[in-house]
């Protein structure tokens, strides 16, 4: 049997480098197998893509968050100019790519940036494409694709830093019109970046400023109180399925915020399968598949949703969401009967199903005007 051989993409630019460099430790130890080769690139602070001797280390390894750093590592890219995805290295030697799984979070990763630049290259990789990385990644544009199709939304507002400096007055009058708590947050990071939660009107404008000091457009949305945080992970490209739900439970946090994820090992619980109603829990599932269709997302992403009683809103979608063995998704996943290394190996053939049907739909100019004059 052929070994495939596949390139995990992890670090990046973003703020959320280190969450990805977890996420793909994971992903890697899973692959690491008699039938797959993993080709380790990690993307630096400042752009530059590294052939690196080996995958990230975890905190426990080495006493500090991962990064990326270019120490004894070989320049690469990735091409595909001959018409055979491949990594070439600085000194021009190439060897042959199967398929890429990016796991990158934020922006220039998992917003269709690295999705364009793998299109370009003509190189299969795993998750939605460029579209639906871009609308996934924007909280701005999600909500309103959803709101256009019926789906729920809380209410919200988009706020530009234009319309900020020009008219502070009037931002808060809408925000404050929402009604109290409310939610500040850049429109396209992940990981709880930037995020505040707003209780009253004196601490709004600071909270304004915290999401601006991440992004130049901010969303800010009507709190749920009480609620219940919900979370979906689904699978599938054309035929998407749902996993059972899962609800986070915050403790010590006023919601589920960057430290409670990452840094305070005791800062939420994870519920699985949530405590739903049945029929409740398949309209979640049900909510999540179609807001997964909606935004044309493919391969993976979890949908997480605010559940008051009977009443259902969706929140957001990640395309490309935590990957270590104990976020979300995975275990999601796993209660569903899928294990980690089983879920990565489906994702990768899903990457590679997408990349070829919408291989075989491609037809260059020559052979359309050849058809045209036969027929």
């Amino acid at each position: 049997m052929t070994r495939r051989r596949v390139v995990v993409l992890f670090g990046g630019r973003s703020s959320e480098h280190e969450i990805s460099c977890l996420s793909a430790r994971s992903v890697i130890d899973a692959l690491e197998g008699d039938d797959v080769e993993v080709v380790p690139i990690g993307i630096a602070r400042d752009g530059r893509w590294f052939l690196l001797p080996g995958p990230p280390a975890l905190p426990s390894e080495s006493g500090r968050m991962p990064e990326v750093v270019a120490d004894m590592a070989a320049l690469a890219r990735l091409a595909g100019d001959d018409g055979t995805p491949a990594l070439v290295l600085a000194d021009g030697s190439r060897s042959a790519v199967d398929v890429v799984f990016p796991v990158l979070h934020g922006p220039r990763g998992e917003d269709g940036a690295i999705q364009g630049l793998l299109e370009v290259a003509g190189v299969p990789y795993v998750g939605a494409g460029v579209l639906g990385s871009a609308l996934g990644m924007d909280k701005a544009m999600q909500k309103a694709l959803w709101s256009a199709a019926g789906l729920p939304v809380v209410r919200y507002l988009v706020v530009g830093e234009p319309d900020w400096s020009d008219d502070q007055e009037g931002v808060l009058t809408r925000a404050s019109d929402l009604g109290f708590p409310l939610f500040t947050k850049p429109a396209s990071l992940g990981s709880s970046v930037g995020i505040t939660k707003v209780s009253e009107a004196a601490g709004l404008p600071a909270a304004i400023a915290t999401a601006f000091r991440f992004e130049r457009k901010i969303v800010i949305e009507q709190g749920v109180d009480p609620v219940r945080e919900i979370e979906v992970a689904v699978l599938g490209n054309d035929d998407p399925v749902a996993s059972v739900c899962g609800e986070i439970v915050p403790e010590g946090h006023a919601f589920y915020d960057y430290e409670a994820k990452y840094l305070d090992e005791h800062g939420a619980r994870l519920v699985i399968p949530a405590p739903l109603e049945p029929a409740l829990a398949s309209r979640v599932q049900q909510l999540a598949v179609t807001a997964f269709t909606t935004i044309a997302c493919a391969g993976m992403a979890r949908v997480d949703c605010f559940v008051q009683d009977d009443t259902v809103w969706l929140n957001e979608i990640n395309t490309i969401p935590g990957f270590t063995s104990i976020s979300m998704y995975p275990k999601l996943w796993e209660a569903s009967g899928l294990l980690y290394p089983d879920l990565v190996t489906k994702l990768l053939d899903l990457g590679i199903e997408r990349f070829e049907a919408e291989r075989a739909k491609r037809v260059d100019v020559p052979e359309l005007h050849e058809g045209a004059e036969r027929s």
